[in-house]
This record gives structure tokens, C-alpha cells and sequence, in this order.
């Protein structure tokens, strides 16, 4: 049977935990593999599941390097393969390539990526790519990934927005960063107002709102008890709620839109 499933590839914020990864997904559809942020180590785990980084897109929600970071290292491996494949497509805020450019003095990185720029709507092989701009320190896309029986919905990172809920709606699969919790480790020092992160209690509550069918959890502090987001999450959501973990395999469990 073909696949039609999401692996987490990494679920720390900031930088990884021993043993972890930062943000990436693998989402897998009837064969065509797209990438979801590609942040600090979570290259190797991609290629235990795309060996050569046989992908066929990637996009990127924002330059922070807990999110972008790895590109850089999926860049050499289709750079220096012995038959150079085609270009690959990136979708991502022009920040990325700034962020990236640097890492590469001597290469063009064209020479492996056919880059879109977000926000912006595009048809990605079985995908329809929408993105919302939400707040975050650098211009960060929502986004919203639909098949014909399927939707996932990723944040990247975010403070709280009224257009989460549109970002969401109806999902099947909303992924929303947690990255704080309202007690211990991880309790967000922000002030009030601007807030460019969730804490877990905020991503419930989106999550409801968006009327989502299930909940992923991820962009955690080093070190947090997940236990506890998943509890302050479950206080305003009371669906399925997952917690990204490095490997976790999700089945995409569609339904005919408007059921």
C-alpha cells in the first residue's frame, strides 16, 4: 500500500536535546515526499528515510535556524551526488536564502533548489499550498498543505492570531508549535503584548477554534515535561492530541472535504 503519512523528523525549539532534533517533518502522500522545515539535525533522519535526499519539495516556514538550518546540508548531498538530480522546489520567505547564502560562499545555491517565495499559493505534486503570514520576529508562513481527501496544517512559529483559526480549519492534522507551558520550564518571559510564541494552552485553544481533527504538538523548550503540555493542551481541546516525537510515524487519515 502506498504511504500517505507524516514522520516527525524533529520536535525541539531554539536547539535540540541530546538525541532530538529541531523542526522537521517528512510528509509522505501516494509517493511524493515533501519536507516540512529542515532545522538543526534533523538532516540525518531525514536521509534514513530519503537516502541521497531524494525528496520532491521542501518548504520552509521562516529563516530561524532551528527551522532552515539543515538545508544547507541537503544542499551538498544533491550538490555533490554523482548524477546532480534537477532542482529541487522550495517554497519559503525570501529570509531562507539570505540566511543560507553565507553557509555556501563558493556555490550557487540555484544550482540545487527552484525557489518560490511565500507567502504565496502554489500547487505542490498532490498538494494545494496555501499560507498565512503569522506574527514572529522574522516574517514567518503558516502552512496549509490540501489533497484531495486530506489536510495538514503547520504553524511554524507564531504568537497567538486570529488567523490561526483559518490557517486550521478543519484539519485533519494541525501541527502548532507549544513551545511554552504556563508553569515551569519553558514559561514564556515575553511581554504581554507583542507574543511571537504559543505556550501549549494556546495551541489547544486553536486548535478547537480551527474545529481540527487532530492535534500535534511540537517546537517544545529543551528540557520541558511534555507531559504537562499535552494536560494544559488538553484543557481547551478535547480531541486527539499527539506530541511530536523524533521518529513518530502519523498515518494521514483523510476525509471527502465537507464531511
Amino acid at each position: 500500500m502506498v504511504a500517505r503519512r507524516v514522520t516527525v523528523l524533529g520536535s525541539c525549539g531554539v536547539w535540540p536535546e541530546a538525541g532530538r532534533a529541531a523542526s522537521g517533518f517528512l510528509l509522505e502522500y501516494d509517493g511524493f515526499r515533501l519536507v516540512l522545515d529542515l532545522g538543526y539535525a534533523t538532516l540525518p533522519r531525514l536521509l534514513a528515510h530519503c537516502p541521497d535526499g531524494d525528496v520532491d519539495a521542501v518548504v520552509v516556514t521562516h529563516e530561524h535556524p532551528d527551522h532552515c538550518v539543515d538545508l544547507h546540508g541537503l544542499y551538498r548531498v544533491r550538490y555533490f551526488a554523482p548524477e546532480r538530480p534537477p532542482p529541487l522546489p522550495l517554497y519559503c520567505p525570501p529570509g531562507v536564502m539570505s540566511r543560507l547564502r553565507p553557509l555556501e560562499p563558493d556555490g550557487d545555491l540555484a544550482d540545487v533548489f527552484a525557489v518560490s517565495d511565500l507567502p504565496g499559493s502554489y500547487e505542490v505534486g498532490p498538494f494545494h499550498l496555501e499560507t498565512v503570514m503569522l506574527p514572529h520576529y522574522v516574517p514567518n508562513a503558516g502552512i496549509r498543505l490540501t489533497a484531495s481527501d486530506v489536510t495538514v496544517a503547520y504553524t511554524g512559529d507564531t504568537g497567538p492570531d486570529d488567523a490561526l483559526a483559518a490557517l486550521g480549519a478543519d484539519a485533519d492534522l494541525f501541527i502548532v508549535e507549544a513551545t511554552g507551558q504556563v508553569e515551569g520550564i519553558g514559561v514564556l518571559r515575553e511581554p504581554t503584548e507583542p507574543r511571537y510564541h504559543l505556550r501549549a494552552s494556546d495551541a489547544g485553544l486553536w486548535a478547537r477554534r480551527a474545529g481540527v481533527r487532530r492535534l500535534m504538538l511540537t517546537h517544545f523548550w529543551p528540557g520541558i515535561d511534555r507531559t504537562v503540555s499535552r494536560v494544559e493542551a488538553a484543557a481547551r481541546f478535547d480531541g486527539d492530541i499527539l506530541l511530536a516525537d523524533e521518529d513518530l510515524v502519523v498515518p494521514l487519515v483523510g476525509h471527502p472535504r465537507g464531511e
